[in-house]
């Protein structure tokens, strides 16, 4: 397969603070590739990178074969960008911004107008477009936001977080939208913390947390690297003492690991179903006042679960 992007020991560094350490990966050409990591893992910094953005303290990303610390204003015309914030005027009209954001990118006259009106249709606003902007749901913005980075009809395209805060109808809009894009040959960088996300959407998942890529691969791939187990999530009473029955339970047979979170903990068992009745009886024996019980089948939140110890949580 050949790579539209290959990122190589990327470190980003603030003062003390290594937000980025050591990532490297590739995006393959037509393929959506997303970092699944939660708040502050290290995504939007790799993104600023890799967008020339931001330096790179060490290490280095080739897009299409240019550097992006070497040759970024040619990286720049293979690259469109969806920021995590709303990269818009409120006080200009959908039509105004995308006018705006397209005679950046060197657009003009009738392949400006063109192309503006083929991204109102694409986002479904041609009928709001000269409406401003500061008088759109979030989700509407959204919408907006991804299409100043199609403009320019870009190679890769970069989106940081582009769902969150945003209704569900909107998200649903987006997330058809992505892969739309992607089944007309567009390769996608695409960031969340949502897993559910990262499954509907992704060819291969790379898993970020504390600025480390900690496994990349197909969602498959991830789930054999940590072996076919499941996981039981157990809500508690807000009284109970979790540290202590996590203690307890960690030695018990059926469970393999023992995991805090916030209202219950979750365990790692290679059988829920066959361990789950003995499970049960020996929390409630550790002093669990079990609310609810949930198993969860091996998926991308029994592998975060693994590699990092932790849940996944909006």
């Amino acid at each position: 397969m050949i790579a539209i992007l290959k990122a190589n020991k990327l470190v980003r560094k603030f003062g003390d603070l290594i937000a980025v350490d050591d990532v490297s990966f590739e995006i393959h050409e037509g393929e959506i590739f997303s970092l699944l990591g939660p708040n502050g893992a290290g995504k939007t910094t790799t993104i600023s990178m890799l967008s020339t953005l931001l330096t790179p303290t060490s290490g280095d990303a080739l897009i299409n074969g240019f550097s992006i610390k070497n040759d970024n204003m040619q990286v720049r015309k293979y690259i469109g960008i969806v920021p995590q914030e709303i990269a818009l005027y409120d006080d200009l009209t959908a039509l105004e911004n995308l006018q705006y954001w397209g005679k950046l990118y060197d657009l003009k006259g009738q392949e400006l107008e063109l192309r503006v009106k083929e991204v109102l249709e694409q986002i479904g606003l041609s009928d709001r477009a000269k409406d401003r902007v500061k008088t759109y749901s979030g989700g509407m913005k959204r919408r907006v936001n991804i299409a100043a980075g199609l403009l320019h009809k870009p190679k890769l395209l970069f989106m940081d977080e582009p769902t969150v805060g945003i209704d569900p109808q909107s998200r649903r809009m987006i997330l058809d939208m992505v892969k739309e894009l992607n089944q007309q040959g567009m390769s996608i960088l695409y960031t969340t913390h949502y897993m559910e996300e990262a499954q509907e959407l992704s060819d291969r998942v790379g898993i970020i947390d504390h600025g480390k890529l900690i496994a990349v691969g197909t969602q498959e791939e991830l789930t054999r690297q940590v072996g076919e187990t499941d996981s039981i999530r157990i809500l508690t009473d807000a009284m109970d003492d979790l540290p202590t029955i996590a203690d307890k339970l960690q030695s018990f047979d059926g469970i393999t690991r023992v995991i805090l979170e916030e209202g219950g903990l979750n365990l790692i068992t290679v059988d829920a179903e066959s361990s789950l009745a003995p499970i049960i009886n020996q929390a409630s024996q550790a002093g669990a006042h079990i609310k609810s019980i949930e198993i969860i089948e091996p998926n991308l939140e029994t592998v975060f679960l693994h590699l990092t110890g932790r849940a996944l949580r909006d």
